[in-house]
C-alpha cells in the first residue's frame, strides 16, 4: 500500500481551513470547549497549549481561568482570525503557526494541552498523541474532544462524503478518535490514567436555514462550493436537512440538536 503524501495533504489543510466563515464554527462547538476545560481542570497559573485552535475557542476559555495560554494552528488564515478575536476580547494569547505532529514548543513545558475538534483530523493519529504528551509537563493533562462515528454529526458526515473525493489509500477516517477501544489503543501507552465519557452539545437554530448556513461556514465545505455544480449543492442541501429533521428535538419549527462527541482527558506518566 502506497503511504499517502502527508505534506500535500497538509498543505492542502492549511489553505482549505482559511476559507469560509469559521466563528460560525466556533460558535457551535464553544460549549465542548467550555466542557474540557473543566474537565482538565484549567486554572489560573497554568501554562495551557490549544492545538489545532481553531479561533481560539478552548483558548479564550483557559485565559478566561487565569491560565498562560498559547494556541497554534496550521492553517495562518485560523490563526489570524483568532489572534484578532482574541484580541477584541482583551485576551492575551500567543498564536503559532504549527502542526500538530511537529509542535516548535519544548519538551515538558506545558500543564496541558488540549484539542478540540482539531487534533484528530492530523493524518497520522499516533504521531499527534506522542507530540501531545512530548509538550506536556510529567503529570500533566492532554485533552481531546473528537467526532465518534455515531450521532446526528455523523451522519452528516458520512452524507456529504458521498459528494467529496475519496480520501488517500492508508489515511485513517478522523473520526476512529471517537472510538473509545481506538483512543485507549493510541494513548494508554503514553497516560499514566485516562477517563473518557460521552456528551452532547445543544445546538439551537431559528430554522434548517440557519444551520445549514453554519453547516457551510466550514473551510472543507466553502471549497466544496467552488466546486460543486449548483443542482449538486442542493442536493446535498435536501440530504443534510433530511437527517438534521430526523435527529431534531424541537417541533415548532425551529432546529434543536444535541450531537453526539467523546471527550478524553489523559495524564501523563511521571
Amino acid at each position: 500500500m502506497t503511504e499517502p503524501d502527508f505534506a500535500e495533504l497538509k498543505e492542502r489543510a492549511s489553505k482549505v481551513w482559511g476559507l469560509g466563515d469559521y466563528p460560525k464554527i466556533a460558535a457551535m462547538i464553544i460549549g465542548a470547549a467550555r466542557s474540557l476545560v473543566d474537565a482538565c481542570a484549567i486554572s489560573a497559573g497554568q501554562e495551557v497549549l490549544d492545538v489545532a485552535a481553531g479561533t481560539g475557542n478552548l483558548a479564550l476559555l483557559a485565559a478566561e481561568e487565569g491560565a498562560d495560554v498559547t494556541a497554534c494552528d496550521i492553517s495562518p488564515g485560523q490563526v489570524e482570525l483568532g489572534r484578532a478575536r482574541l484580541e477584541a476580547e482583551g485576551v492575551d494569547v500567543e498564536w503559532h503557526v504549527a502542526d500538530a505532529e511537529q509542535l516548535p514548543f519544548e519538551d515538558d513545558r506545558f500543564d496541558c494541552a488540549a484539542s478540540v475538534f482539531g487534533a484528530m483530523f492530523a493524518p497520522r493519529p499516533e504521531v499527534a498523541a506522542r507530540e501531545l504528551f512530548r509538550v506536556v509537563k510529567p503529570g500533566g493533562t492532554v485533552g481531546l474532544a473528537v467526532w465518534g462515528p455515531y450521532g446526528s454529526q455523523s451522519e452528516v458526515f458520512d452524507f456529504q462524503n458521498r459528494y467529496a473525493p475519496p480520501a488517500p489509500e492508508g489515511l485513517p477516517e478522523p473520526r476512529d478518535w471517537g472510538r473509545e477501544e481506538v483512543a485507549r489503543e493510541r494513548l494508554e501507552p503514553l497516560a499514566s490514567s485516562l477517563a473518557m465519557e460521552r456528551r452532547t452539545m445543544r445546538w439551537e437554530f431559528d430554522s434548517f436555514a440557519g444551520i445549514w448556513e453554519s453547516f457551510q461556514s466550514a473551510g472543507p465545505a466553502a471549497a466544496a462550493r467552488s466546486a460543486l455544480a449548483p443542482e449538486t449543492l442542493e442536493e446535498i442541501r435536501t440530504g443534510v436537512e433530511e437527517i438534521v429533521q430526523r435527529h431534531n428535538k424541537a417541533a415548532d419549527g425551529r432546529i434543536l440538536l444535541e450531537p453526539e462527541y467523546l471527550e478524553i482527558v489523559a495524564r501523563k506518566r511521571g
